[in-house]
């Protein structure tokens, strides 16, 4: 990573677009590159860019944050992705996640948690809201959640029992691609999952911050993870 964190903000708020640059741009490691109204020019402005880390709101004209998302993940891991969005829906926090999402926050949080969230989104680090983090892990084992069922879901059979079953689905390819991991990459692993810093995991395991680094790049080999949000569901499912 460069000396600067080059950033793009991506929201139909203009308000807010000024709002993010004033707080981010106070920071002299911060660079805003761009601004994008829309999911579609977040995408175009971000390949011609080259940011860092982009922040992307969720509800957009023409393409959503979501859509954009899918579309930047598959062009590769970079960059980090942030979605910041007011909206504190299950739907969003689980799409954006799997869909490779690095983070998941909520706009109403102090301007300096999200500087503090780009600086580590910039670092590789995962990002979530402490207060989505306990939803984060009873929808992603589907332990929860049957009461949301839409109009389609009507019919035949107990939309209970296919949750179940999905969810046991899940847990066997979780528990099944988690064997690929040597007992130290699998407390690594569970320490990711509880969504600590490397700095953080460095200090609890006795390691030095460079060899987290290089554990957190070896889990996202093996596993086929494309952060370490991704390797907090694997692990959450596995439970």
């Amino acid at each position: 990573m460069a000396d600067s964190i080059r950033v793009l903000i991506a929201d139909d708020d203009p308000l807010v677009r000024v709002g993010l640059s004033l707080v981010l741009g106070a920071a002299p490691e911060v660079e805003i590159v761009g601004e994008a109204g829309d999911g579609a020019e977040a995408i175009e402005m971000a390949r011609d860019l080259r940011p860092d880390v982009v922040l992307m709101d969720v509800r957009m004209p023409r393409m959503d944050g979501l859509a954009a998302t899918e579309v930047l993940r598959r062009d590769g891991p970079e960059p980090a992705i942030i979605v910041l969005t007011t909206f504190d829906t299950d739907e969003y926090l689980l799409g954006a996640l799997r869909l490779g999402a690095n983070g998941f926050l909520l706009k109403d949080i102090a301007p300096v948690e999200i500087l503090n969230a780009v600086r580590r989104a910039a670092a590789g680090e995962s990002i979530l809201a402490p207060a989505v983090l306990p939803r984060l892990i009873d929808y992603a084992v589907g332990r929860t959640g049957t009461g949301r069922a839409g109009p389609a879901d009507h019919g035949a059979g107990d939309p209970a029992d296919g949750a179940r079953a999905a969810g046991s689905e899940r847990r066997d390819r979780a528990v099944t691609t988690l064997r690929r991991l040597s007992e130290r990459e699998r407390i690594v692993a569970e320490a990711v999952a509880t969504g600590r810093s490397n700095a953080e995991i460095s200090a609890e395991l006795h390691m030095s911050v460079p060899t987290v680094k290089a554990y957190v790049s070896r889990l996202l080999d093996k596993l086929g993870c494309a952060n370490r949000v991704q390797i907090a569901i694997l692990i959450h499912e596995a439970r």
